[in-house]
């Protein structure tokens, strides 16, 4: 089916673009009442992932809502670790909880390889292919998986932590077991995303949310060399990898075989685009928190970002997901300031 907007494959493909496409990460959630109303009829978050239907009703809501130029299909990283056999629980304000940890070769019996991903997943896949019939062409769908070192984290440490010293620790203490986990996940989310792809997505981005908690050296070792067997095994979709706070890795990021490179909002957008060139297209950057500030200062600061750009190959975003307190107005603003600018170069 031809799209009638397809700015976001265009502009991840580096190809002529009439203005920049504009999205935002967990732009399907917490911040439109209309989610909170379909959420509200079921019993919590993971039975709205697992609901093809309703996931796919909430995932279109911002394209109708909001009017953004793609819609990423609702769905969590954590479910790649649950099919695998570390089941998680999402505790209402904490956050995820993994009854279960590998921290042991023994333990690796729950990071399980030998299984059909379509049979495990599959309510993901049909969420696809409901959400483009929902869509009918108008905008393209991502999909997305969580990185292999964030997803490891999370197998190893149990929750979410301000450190990942456990998940750390281990890299130092038993780098055999760390690679080994660390390739049973690559393995299985190459896997998903190609099932996600057969569905139906145009886009696939990798999220590495936990990036930043590793030096350069650490991150080429047990980050970058996953990414780039996954870029490597993606063909057939145009591909976008986010690494959060791997500012001192973005060149080596950018040199993987992926379309995009997304920009948290630490990183200056000019100075990234000085060290990556013109090969592959930056997505961001602006900070989640300027969305709280007043109209006007959500279009100056979108507009500053938009001024910041040194080339056509950019596709507009926050530097991290969209928080669930703000106003949906604001977020009208920032996607209105974007699709008014009128591109410099």
């Amino acid at each position: 089916m031809d799209l009638e907007n397809d700015l976001l494959l265009r502009a991840a493909r580096g190809e002529q673009i009439e203005r920049y496409p504009v999205w935002l990460m967990r732009q399907a959630g917490r911040i439109l009442p209309e989610y909170r109303a379909v959420r509200g009829e079921l019993s919590g978050f993971k039975e709205l992932v697992e609901t093809p239907e309703r996931a796919a009703e909430v995932t279109v809501q911002p394209v109708d809502l909001l009017g953004v130029d793609a819609a990423i299909i609702f769905s969590d990283i954590l479910v790649v670790p649950e099919a695998m056999g570390l089941e998680y629980q999402m505790i209402e304000k904490k956050g995820p909880w993994f009854e279960k940890t590998i921290r042991s070769e023994e333990a690796l019996k729950f990071a399980q390889t030998n299984f059909d991903v379509e049979d495990r997943l599959g309510y993901v896949t049909e969420a696809i292919r409901l959400t483009n019939k929902e869509l009918n062409g108008r905008v393209p769908l991502i999909g997305f998986a969580g990185a292999p070192w964030t997803i490891f984290c999370y197998m190893t440490e149990g929750q979410g932590s301000k450190t990942f010293s456990e998940s750390r620790k281990i890299l130092y203490t038993n780098p055999t077991l760390a690679h080994e986990l660390l390739n049973r996940i690559t393995d299985v989310t190459i896997q998903y995303l190609k099932a996600q792809i057969s569905a139906g997505v145009h886009l696939v981005q990798v999220f590495d949310s936990w990036a930043g908690i590793l030096g350069k050296e650490q991150y080429a070792e047990f980050g970058l060399k996953y990414m780039e067997k996954i870029a490597n095994a993606i063909s057939e979709v145009p591909v976008t990898l986010f690494a959060k706070g791997a500012y001192n890795s973005m060149v080596d990021l950018s040199n993987l075989k992926c379309n995009t490179v997304g920009v948290d909002w630490n990183m200056r957008m000019d100075e990234i685009r000085g060290h990556v060139g013109e090969s592959r297209t930056l997505q961001g950057n602006l900070d989640p928190c300027v969305l709280y500030g007043t109209h006007s200062e959500v279009e100056k600061e979108t507009n500053n970002m938009l001024h910041s750009f040194r080339s056509r190959r950019h596709i507009v975003n926050l530097g991290h997901g969209v928080y669930p307190d703000v106003d949906p107005e604001k977020v009208k603003t920032f996607i209105k300031t974007v699709k008014s600018y009128e591109i410099q170069y």
